[in-house]
């Protein structure tokens, strides 16, 4: 069998590492992104908390390694965080994407990997944080949604903003519907919002996210 590689390939590609809890829909995105040429990121390990995540299904297809850290395996939330970190810093990962990983990070891995990780949310932040965000907007009666790439910090869902996308919310939609169609957008947005974090045209002062100028 080939050894797994990198999606995307390629010295002068930015290594990344992405982090799952299941099926890994925003994942696929990130995989599909990667092969293609020009990209400036290669993911180069898929981690899952998740024993069975199906996501790692997906990332193997696609000749990537994966990895199972399953955090009943460690004493502490703090311990589970360190072995992410051995294991990203063991595939030289500089930005690290959660993909539906489904753990606040508290820890280690913010500490190491701080201003470096990024994480999309099915909403227009900072409204509806957390789960459920499309139940969320359609309870509250909400006329547009969407989605939101940030960074991540150590509160749930309250990094600095880098990209958002709105999202219409339709007649009759239900959390089903309305989900899916703000998936379709998360999986443009994401790529999009790593493809400028691995070519370093992100400058961070405080909350404020500024695209630098750069090829699109």
């Amino acid at each position: 069998m080939a050894e797994p590689r990198p999606t995307g390939g390629g010295a002068s590609r930015v290594p990344i590492g992405v982090l799952i809890s299941g099926r890994g829909s925003n994942l696929g995105a990130l995989l599909a992104a990667a092969a293609r040429p020009g990209y400036p990121a290669a993911v180069a390990v898929v981690i899952s908390n998740v024993p069975d995540a199906a996501g790692l299904a997906k990332a193997r297809q696609a000749g990537v390694k994966t990895l199972v850290v399953d955090q009943r395996a460690h004493r502490s939330r703090g311990a589970h965080e360190q072995a992410l970190v051995e294991a990203l810093r063991g595939h030289a990962v500089e930005w690290v994407c959660l993909a539906g990983y489904q753990r606040v990070l508290r820890g280690p891995l913010l500490r190491v990997f701080a201003g470096r990780i990024l994480n999309v949310h099915p909403a227009l932040l900072p409204s509806f944080p957390g789960t459920h965000a499309q139940r969320q907007a359609l309870e509250y009666g909400v006329r547009v949604t969407g989605c939101t790439v940030h960074l991540v910090d150590d509160g749930v869902d309250t990094g600095p903003i880098i990209l958002q996308e709105p999202v219409p919310v339709e007649p009759g939609d239900t959390e089903e519907t309305l989900s899916r169609r703000v998936l379709a957008v998360e999986h443009r947005l994401y790529p999009r919002a790593v493809a400028l974090a691995a070519a370093g045209r992100l400058r961070v002062e405080g909350r404020k996210v500024t695209i630098l100028p750069g090829p699109d």
